[in-house]
């Protein structure tokens, strides 16, 4: 099994190497964001151990470019000494698989690998579906009956979370606080997003799956 470390502090560096290729693994390295993120695109892991603040490109940031713009879905372990919840939030948001808090011991780090890795393979396919509408998550694909669509990477996050409360309501603070956090751009940013997404979703097919309930949100499916 192959992983990346991403890691600016040589010593942790150093530590997680030597610990992880006893353990069997094999480990390459980075120590600024950019070049990490160079490796992630440009060669094949298994999995990504990630730390948050890199120069260069912090690990939100490589995350995120990592699945929004590479489209890889490569198990990524974010390290970091930030234990705020909305440090950990923003994580996940941005694409993280699971998140170790420093200091920590390199045994948790060797369990919590095993553990990613064992989602990552024993769960098959991970694919939404609501009607003839799906939606690959490991390769963020979209179709709807058979038809291949193509949405931006705030489309996909948008229709991942209707898919996901299929086909109950989500509400639009619900919505706008999973594409945005605390940082909405305008109060029409998510009406321009969900005209986006209808356009391509529903327009060019018979019947519409995507529903306006006026004043409250939106739902995917269902009556």
């Amino acid at each position: 099994m192959r992983i990346l470390l991403v890691e600016d502090n040589r010593d942790i560096l150093a530590n997680l190497v030597d610990y992880l290729e006893l353990k069997g693994y094999t480990v390459d390295c980075a120590q600024d964001g950019l070049s990490g993120l160079h490796l992630a695109v440009t060669q094949e892991y298994d999995l990504l151990v990630l730390d948050v603040m890199l120069p260069g490109l912090d690990g939100y940031s490589l995350c995120q470019r990592l699945r929004e713009e590479a489209r890889k879905s490569t198990p990524v372990i974010m390290l970091t000494a930030r234990d705020a919840l909305d440090d950990r939030l923003q994580g996940f948001r941005s694409g993280a698989d699971d998140y170790l808090l420093k200091p920590f011991a390199l045994s948790e780090l060797a369990a919590r690998i095993e553990a990613v890795m064992r989602r990552a393979q024993g769960g098959g396919k991970r694919e939404l579906k609501v009607d003839d509408l799906t939606y690959d998550l490991d390769t963020l694909t979209v179709a709807r009956a058979g038809k291949p669509l193509k949405l931006n990477p705030i489309g996909l996050k948008l229709l991942a979370v209707l898919m996901q409360k299929s086909p109950h309501l989500v509400r639009r603070e619900a919505l706008e606080d999973a594409l945005w956090g605390d940082d909405c751009p305008d109060s029409d940013s998510l009406r321009s997003h969900i005209h986006q997404l209808r356009q391509v979703i529903d327009k060019p097919f018979e019947r519409p799956l995507l529903q306006t309930v006026h004043g409250l949100g939106y739902r995917l499916g269902g009556e």
